[in-house]
């Protein structure tokens, strides 16, 4: 809200400067590219005015909350139990930003602690981070870490990495390594093509599970291939996946990272979310960021601190890790409540929910006349159909019956126009997959 200052403080504030006028203070910009007149706003609003025309605006908008959400692809519709945000705000845990002196606090070192145990229970591996800023930037510390435990340069990237994480690696490697980026095979990485360029020049080897088409990759017959030629295997993992399937340390992966967004944080247009970093105990000291460990005073107490902290503000900046100052500590607390709160049993609940919903969708979609799918492999709770109309076309109808479509892939990759991306979570419920099948047979039958 702002709110203006009144002629009167105008002029004693000119005044206190030096000037006559506010235009005196434009003296050194050029009339020529200065507005001419007055901007074409509104009229100022109160503040009921102003929250009614925002709420206005707003209501135009869908959303998860108002509609079915069969969107993924990295950030997922999952139930958040009322007790995650009941916790999360309280005001002993609120910041405006990350801690940068956890220390001072037992019970946020606490949580911490709690993150890291929890995370290392999913994925297997006997250590975790205290949290990465989301699962993109944490596959860009994988490859990192793998190059400087394996004094290699080259990471082999499997093309059923998201996108966006891809993206990201790029980013993060332009001038420090190399990528080399294998296509994928029908919706899995192409082992064959996999063997044919490790080399003794291949840190890691990057796969994604399950990948971004949905589809489960047999992980250990990749990273048999990457320990074949001492290269480090990673693997970014759903975590919610991982109350279902093998942990990914069982099948061979070093390092396991991941986005944690789907457990008990809401979509909030992109973020802020969480990421994941485990790995073997022998890797400790060349993982990024900060790790939080257990201990106790000298009367005997249970205490908790920082263990372990290479950043470039603590120690030589030749022997940091990287440049991460902190941890998506807040994010992370609630990924903690959630975990906590669901249990063992509880998270493989909704894995299982996430399967069978996700598998009677594909089963009555695949059952529509020109529907058909597109990958013949073992899914999650994301799948791919291919469509015999234009994915836009079909999410548009969509949208008018309350419902948030998949993703048209052919606006990643031309050669899958006309596939649809969909997830199935356990907040879809039959009436809404329902519907999803009817309104995509309807508009299938009128294309």
């Amino acid at each position: 809200m702002f709110h203006s200052i009144t002629p009167h403080e105008e002029q004693d504030m000119l005044k206190t400067i030096g000037v006559s006028s506010f235009e005196d203070l434009l003296g050194d910009v050029p009339s020529a590219v200065r507005v001419k007149g007055l901007l074409n706003v509104p009229p100022p609003q109160s503040e009921l005015e102003l929250r009614r025309r925002l709420k206005t605006l707003a209501d135009r908008n869908i959303n998860a909350d108002t509609a079915a959400c069969f969107l993924g692809a990295g950030a997922y519709d999952h139930s958040i139990p009322s007790v995650v945000p009941a916790l999360a705000s309280r005001s002993e845990f609120a910041t405006s930003y990350t801690p940068y002196q956890a220390e001072r606090s037992q019970g946020l070192l606490q949580t911490i602690y709690e993150f890291q145990s929890m995370i290392c229970g999913l994925t297997g591996h006997e250590v975790a981070n205290a949290s990465l800023y989301d699962g993109a930037s944490a596959l860009a510390e994988a490859a990192l870490t793998a190059m400087r435990i394996t004094k290699r340069d080259q990471i082999v990237v499997s093309g059923t990495i998201h996108p966006h994480y891809r993206s990201v690696l790029n980013t993060y490697l332009t001038s420090v390594g190399k990528i080399v980026e294998i296509p994928h095979a029908n919706g899995v990485t192409n082992l064959e093509g996999l063997k044919g360029v490790i080399d003794e020049s291949t840190a890691a080897v990057m796969l994604q599970y399950p990948n971004f088409y949905g589809c489960l990759e047999d992980l250990s017959a990749a990273f048999q291939l990457a320990h074949e030629h001492q290269s480090l295997a990673v693997v970014s993992a759903d975590p919610i996946a991982l109350g279902l399937l093998k942990p990914p340390s069982e099948s061979g992966a070093d390092i396991t990272i991941g986005e944690g967004q789907g457990l008990g944080n809401p979509l909030s247009y992109g973020g802020p979310y969480v990421g994941f970093f485990a790995t073997r105990k022998e890797y400790v000291r060349q993982i990024p960021g900060r790790l939080v460990g257990r201990t106790v005073d000298t009367q005997g107490r249970r205490g908790f601190c920082l263990t372990l902290q290479t950043r470039e503000q603590h120690i030589r900046r030749d022997r940091a890790t990287s440049n991460i100052c902190t941890n998506q500590a807040l994010i992370a607390l609630r990924t903690t409540i959630y975990l906590a709160v669901m249990g063992k049993h509880g998270l493989r609940a909704v894995a299982e929910q996430c399967v069978k919903k996700a598998h009677y969708a594909h089963q009555q979609l695949c059952a529509i006349p020109g529907v058909a799918p597109a990958f013949p492999h073992a899914f999650f709770k994301e799948f791919v159909v291919k469509l015999p109309c234009s994915p836009a076309i079909i999410n548009e109808q969509l949208t008018r019956v309350g419902i948030i479509g998949g993703l048209d892939l052919g606006t990643y990759d031309s050669s899958l126009t006309n596939h649809m991306m969909i997830s199935v979570t356990e907040k879809r419920t039959r009436d809404d997959i329902d519907l999803l099948v009817d309104t995509i047979a309807g508009c299938v039958k009128n294309a």
